[in-house]
């Protein structure tokens, strides 16, 4: 299945499908056997630095042989690039979505160079996801003593009709009260669920990207799913599970020196965080 259509589905079915970032092979394994269990499609994502890390051309070629094996839809997803150049390595790579981060720009810059991001990775992959985003959200995949979410912070609904109609994206990443990362000190960050039905609204066949899903409380993200979310970005919580499971595993495995052992808890560990996420974005048994 194509990825335009796993996205595509979600949107007709009323679910979301779930983009899951990695930077190394033991996620990647948690993530597909996960999907494989529950039969549900999924997103793997990397960030500019996770791609440096596990390399562009490698992760390409672990999801590939994952998918072969498995049968499961999978969407590898190039998360936040930056720039021109980061999209278009991600699409010479072979990656069959990107996303092009441009909310730190003024309107006007982000539109020309998201505009251009589609025109090229269309070129070459005319059934690439291609997501743009509009709006500002603040932290970062990581824990958070407190933030600030600003009005002006927040995707405007006649904005968005008008970068989707000049820019040609397929997706929308929007800033509807969420955050990346996790605060801490707060309650969970509420999402302005009225926002995303104004979104949706004027950009109907859009589909719409939550950022930030580790932070948001569920009753918020069912809402948010039910008023046209089909992508919700989960990070910060997986990682937070992989450590905190590895941090164990050598505590309580000290004399241990075969890797494949000491990982085996964060590798299960992931596996049942993800299981739970994808639970909750209702996409098991939608393949």
């Amino acid at each position: 299945m194509e990825p335009i259509q796993i996205l595509k589905k979600a949107q007709e079915g009323q679910y979301a499908v779930g983009q899951f970032n990695i930077s190394t092979g033991e996620q990647l394994r948690a993530i597909i056997e996960a999907a494989r269990e529950l039969q549900s499609p999924v997103i793997i994502g990397t960030s500019e630095s996770e791609r440096s890390f596990i390399g562009i051309k490698q992760i390409v070629a672990l999801v590939n042989t994952w998918q072969e094996e498995t049968n499961i839809p999978v969407i590898l997803n190039a998360d936040h690039c930056k720039s021109f150049e980061s999209v278009k390595e991600a699409v010479d790579a072979g990656y069959s979505a990107v996303h092009f981060d441009g909310s730190g720009l003024d309107f006007n810059k982000n539109i020309e160079i998201t505009r251009q991001v589609v025109e090229y990775a269309k070129s070459k992959n005319p059934d690439i996801v291609v997501e743009g985003e509009l709006g500002y959200l603040r932290g970062g995949s990581e824990i958070h003593k407190e933030i600030e979410i600003k009005p002006e912070d927040l995707t405007k609904p006649d904005q968005a009709k008008e970068f989707i109609e000049k820019t040609k994206v397929d997706s929308l990443a929007i800033a509807v009260g969420n955050i990346h990362g996790i605060e801490v000190d707060l309650e969970n960050p509420h999402l302005y669920l009225e926002k995303i039905k104004e979104i949706q609204k004027n950009v109907p066949s859009t589909f719409l990207v939550l950022h930030g899903g580790s932070g948001t409380p569920e009753e918020d993200i069912k809402e948010a799913i039910k008023l046209g979310v089909v992508k919700v970005n989960v990070n910060t919580e997986l990682r937070i599970a992989f450590v905190n499971a590895l941090k164990k595993s050598l505590a309580e495995q000290s004399s241990e020196i075969k890797p494949y052992k000491i990982l085996a808890y964060s590798v299960n560990t992931v596996r049942e965080t993800v299981k739970e996420k994808i639970k909750l974005f209702g996409s098991q048994g939608k393949i």
